[in-house]
């Protein structure tokens, strides 16, 4: 790979002093999915094309829970049969969980459209697609600024230096300080963000397909609601790689900082030792574990403009991240988008200038994509994934019904019967009523 980091593209003379350096075509700041994407499909157009990342290799830098939807990423790369896919995902299951129990449903297919990797994996093989085609990454190196003049992004600058180019990419993730700096969002608040946590524990290949009840090169994705978030918005996640199991938790940052006493390495040691997770990972070790945050407001925390004269912004720096509570979209959307902007910028070009109304239809372009029809048909759930009684009453609920159903010494009860002693006292029908209208009206 034609990787350099920041001391060695100093001594290429690339950045060597305050005034403007090499002019690109493009200068993407952040080496994720979303501008990786960006960058490579800009260079297969013949455009020059660098990458600026503040890590220390493509990939060092990025975490994420462990699920991938293959389609986007088959639209910018055609085949994966060379991608770090660890499995694909065939098995589907979700609980939710009391202290003593849990009540779980699943899916299982005989086909896939996601698979589970490392994002890290995943990031440096889409640089090395990047360099392939032309793509200078220089790594090492922090973008402090994104340079203005009259109006119109004209390059950057990093470490003190200047870069110029005609259009500038960012893609710096959920960390806006850049796109603070452009007055184009607000500082990020704790009610905007989750922290996800996670460890990837090794067991071995034969371990997880016989725990698991896989086969071959099947994976299993798995959700759970309620105990292992402590009761609070958020909730738990368990992904099968070829020999490891990634296992980790959410946690909304507003309602951890103000109600959760224990750190959240302590919430997710609780869940790997609780059953039935204690018994599905023993004698497993535990290899790497990590944090970061995770955009979670929606639309609601786009940026007031993802493009203006000269820039676009991408990924997760645009906010564009679902969670469902059975399944997480990020990755994919990430991918799209920088797919999207590199079309734009590509459009803009041939219009003549970088100026807003030519990159106007970067926006035009999401807007009609799946990625914010998604997040638009989607958004009824993300105003329930803020309500604390989802993540602690119904989780109760269905395990205390679930255990009515079950438990019993020699009269098996009636559903309605089981339905009206589980739910006394904890939520009301008028307040059920009103959680399942609020998914039914959708946006």
């Amino acid at each position: 790979m034609n990787v350099l980091n920041s001391s060695e593209a100093h001594d290429e003379c690339f950045m060597q002093s305050r005034t403007p350096a090499t002019t690109f075509d493009a200068l993407v700041v952040g080496g994720g999915p979303a501008g990786l994407s960006c960058s490579y499909t800009l260079a297969k157009k013949g455009y020059r094309v660098a990458v600026l990342e503040r890590g220390r290799t493509p990939g060092t830098k990025n975490l994420f829970g462990g699920r991938v939807y293959s389609s986007p990423l088959e639209r910018v790369y055609g085949s994966l049969k060379d991608a770090p896919v660890e499995r694909w995902v065939k098995h589907e299951r979700i609980s939710m969980m009391d202290d003593d129990g849990a009540f779980s449903v699943g899916y299982d297919s005989a086909v896939s459209t996601s698979f589970t990797t490392y994002l890290s994996k995943l990031v440096a093989w889409m640089a090395s697609k990047a360099e392939a085609e032309g793509v200078t990454i220089v790594t090492d190196v922090r973008v402090d600024e994104v340079v203005m003049e009259n109006g119109k992004a004209v390059g950057v600058l990093a470490g003190g230096d200047r870069i110029d180019s005609d259009v500038v990419v960012v893609a710096e993730g959920v960390n806006r300080l850049l796109c603070e700096r452009m007055q184009v969002v607000p500082p990020l608040s704790p009610g905007q963000v989750a922290l996800g946590a996670r460890q990837v524990i090794k067991i071995g290949a034969e371990k997880i397909n016989e725990r698991f009840g896989l086969a071959g090169d099947e994976g299993l994705a798995w959700f759970f609601l309620g105990r292992p978030s402590g009761y609070l918005p958020g909730g738990g996640f368990l992904y099968t790689s070829s020999s490891t199991v990634s296992l980790g938790l959410v946690l909304y940052l507003q309602e951890g900082m103000s109600v959760s006493s224990k750190h959240v390495f302590e919430i997710l040691e609780d869940f790997r030792n609780s059953p039935p997770i204690g018994q599905l990972l023993s004698g497993g070790s535990v290899v790497e574990y990590g944090s970061h945050l995770i955009p979670e407001a929606g639309l609601k925390m786009s940026p007031s403009r993802l493009y203006g004269d000269g820039f676009v912004i991408v990924g997760d720096a645009a906010g564009l991240v679902l969670n469902l509570g059975y399944t997480v979209r990020g990755v994919d959307f990430a991918v799209h988008s920088g797919y999207l902007a590199a079309q734009a910028i590509s459009d803009a070009h041939s219009s003549g200038s970088f100026a807003s109304e030519n990159l106007a239809t970067y926006g035009n372009k999401l807007k009609e994509s799946f990625v914010i029809r998604e997040m638009r048909r989607h958004n009824a759930i993300r105003k329930l994934m803020n309500k604390k009684h989802v993540f602690d009453v119904y989780p109760r609920v269905m395990v205390d019904a679930a255990r009515r159903l079950y438990e019993f010494d020699e009269t098996s009860p009636k559903f309605l019967e089981v339905g009206r002693r589980s739910m006394k006292g904890k939520r009301s029908p008028l307040g059920m009523l009103n959680d399942l209208l609020l998914l039914a009206r959708g946006p």
